[in-house]
């Protein structure tokens, strides 16, 4: 059954800005779900074996998202979906979705099940040397996940269709009833129903299904809703839509695939190597949704319009400023979870079971140390992909997120052939699994600089100089707010958790005014943008 909706007129200024809004609300408060739902599980199951099983189980379900580039869809069908219904082509509109619609679940359905026969075996591969216990159990929570890739793809593209009528309040949802879909099913289904950690991949499925399928039809239905199910490739749009997607089908950038890759790599070194490594790395990535990705998706659409209006002195102006912006909030941050490491991670993840394992928590605190030296680099990637995206350039930026996913590669499996294969070095094993986020690092470095490199190649020189000035200032004045940080985390080291949070807070706001001050005494620019938000809130006061 088909009907179609009366779209209402387009939203204001203010209505666009308030959308903005959601959406970077939104990404923050799924960063801190993702640290919440982390918490949960290895309170409730430890950072052993059992942590280690789902880790390597989500692993399988992430490769069926990759290969079918479930990331790209939705930003593949907004502009073909987008020129349609702004153009009074409503029904073409529709039926470009219910192509798209109908040959991706096909597929996604054909994928699922080809990786449901062969779940043993893909898990063995990224559960080298792991018990049996451990890989049985992470077979079964890969089969359990993997219908929620279904959820995710067939709803990247429902909810595309919202984006593209400026309706921003479901996507932003999606992601969060997600995590909290994990939530429940790491605290409620094992306590109350005898799940074990089976309950977590139970949790994910149905956070997957009612966060990307339900929500977005409870939002479409009344307001109308064209499917029919059709394979006709030659509907107009569909064509473009696959153009659209190729880069990112046949690409695999490093930020999509570093998860993937590290956690085949670490599984060799031990017990509780693929929890302690994934927590440190979403520890790593909560700026990365903070302030690279919520200022990469708030600059895009200016950046596009000055590119359309060939005003491509504000185009660089703009872009830089916000590059600027990134290193000036990074930098703090990176300089924050290097020097609290290790009450970040016992605030975080030291509940329960986890609480009475300082070796794997040292772990994830070391981890997270490496892993922080590279935030910058990680934030400004994506502020750098916007701008080859608002050119309407994919290919460039794929190619070269692809090769460095190769170059990353290839540094793993070295380090292995060092410490363990017929390449091994005396003394190599040292190093361990730090070895790893050590080698991402590298590789998030190098893309940043080849993105910035050929980005100037497509817009011209941006602002070398003042790049400069903010990491050189930036780096100076995170001195006095590195030692307050490190020096205040000490002296709560062996106490409670409340205290433990109480006190961090209290460092961290310390610390954060001490970088406030001494950029505001270097004049730098960036410090106008706290100074008038902190003067919008005596105003509202």
């Amino acid at each position: 059954m088909s009907q179609v909706g009366v779209e209402p007129r387009a939203p204001k200024a203010n209505a666009v800005g308030k959308a903005s809004g959601i959406m970077v609300a939104s990404m923050a408060a799924s960063r801190l779900l993702g640290l919440l739902r982390d918490t949960f599980i290895v309170s409730h199951f430890g950072l052993g074996n059992a942590s280690d099983s789902f880790t390597i189980a989500a692993r399988i379900p992430d490769l069926i998202f990759m290969l079918i580039a479930g990331g790209g869809l939705s930003s593949a069908f907004i502009p073909v979906f987008t020129e349609f219904w702004y153009t009074d082509r409503r029904k073409e509109a529709w039926r470009v979705f219910s192509v798209v619609v109908t040959i991706c679940s096909c597929i996604a359905l054909v994928l699922i099940a080809v990786a449901w026969l062969y779940a043993p075996l893909m898990v063995m591969k990224f559960g080298r040397d792991k018990p049996k216990e451990v890989i049985d159990m992470a077979v079964l929570m890969s089969r359990i996940m993997l219908p929620a890739q279904f959820a995710f793809l067939i709803g990247s593209v429902m909810l595309g269709t919202l984006y593209a009528r400026k309706q921003f309040l479901a996507p932003g949802l999606a992601p969060n009833v997600y995590n909290i879909g994990i939530i429940v099913g790491a605290s409620i289904l094992p306590t109350f129903f005898g799940f074990g950690i089976a309950g977590v991949a139970w949790g994910a499925l149905c956070g997957a299904f009612i966060g990307n399928i339900l929500i977005p039809l409870l939002v479409m239905i009344p307001q109308g809703i064209g499917f029919v199910p059709s394979f006709n490739v030659r509907t107009p749009g569909v064509g473009q839509f696959f153009k659209l997607l190729l880069p990112v089908i046949v690409g695999f950038s490093l930020p999509s695939m570093v998860t993937l890759v590290s956690q085949y790599f670490a599984s060799p070194y031990g017990e509780g190597s693929n929890i302690g490594l994934n927590c440190a790395n979403n520890l790593m990535q909560a700026p990365l949704g903070i302030f690279g990705q919520s200022l990469a998706l708030a600059v895009f659409p200016v950046l596009g319009q000055f590119f359309a209006e060939k005003r491509m002195d504000q185009y660089r102006s703009q872009l830089s400023k916000t590059i600027r912006t990134v290193f000036y909030l990074t930098i703090p941050s990176a300089v924050l979870m290097y020097a609290a490491a290790p009450l970040i991670v016992k605030i975080i993840y030291g509940f329960g079971k986890a609480s009475h394992d300082p070796e794997h928590l040292a772990l994830i605190a070391n981890c997270l140390r490496i892993y922080s030296i590279a935030i910058p680099a990680w934030c400004v990637q994506p502020v750098l992909m916007r701008g080859f995206f608002s050119l309407h350039k994919t290919f460039k930026p794929i190619a070269w997120g692809t090769a460095m996913t190769g170059l990353f590669i290839l540094l793993c499996a070295g380090i292995q052939a060092i410490q363990f294969g017929s390449l091994a070095i005396p003394g190599a094993t040292a190093l361990g699994i730090y070895a790893l986020p050590w080698a991402t690092n590298v590789a998030a470095i190098l893309l940043v600089i080849i993105l910035y490199k050929a980005l100037e190649g497509e817009v011209g020189k941006l602002d070398r100089l003042g790049f400069t000035r903010t990491i050189a200032k930036g780096l100076v004045s995170t001195v006095p707010m590195g030692l307050i940080a490190y020096f205040g985390s000490l002296l709560v080291q062996s106490q409670g958790k409340l205290v433990s949070v109480l006190w961090f807070m209290f460092v961290a706001c310390v610390a954060g005014w001490a970088y406030y001050y001494v950029t505001s005494w270097y004049k730098m620019p960036e410090t106008s943008y706290l100074d008038k938000a902190l003067l919008k809130m005596k105003l509202k006061r």
